[in-house]
């Protein structure tokens, strides 16, 4: 079992996701993002980089900590 890196991604919701299908709104949720300009932070892993990347025009990168 792999250990906790402790990298954390802070990530803010700069778009809506009305008008988009049906898969990037869930992937907001997934991310724990559900109204405009709120954030989340989330472990650094490669399964968040991916969502992130499948909504990237919907949220920005505020924050990247090691």
């Amino acid at each position: 079992m792999a250990e906790k890196s402790g990298k954390t991604i802070t990530i803010e919701q700069i778009g809506s996701p009305s008008r988009r299908p049906e898969r990037q709104m869930q992937t907001l949720i997934g991310l724990g993002l559900n109204k405009r300009h709120r954030r989340r932070t989330l472990e650094d892993t490669p399964a968040v980089r991916g969502m992130i990347n499948k909504v990237r025009h919907l949220v920005r990168i505020v924050d990247e900590q090691a």
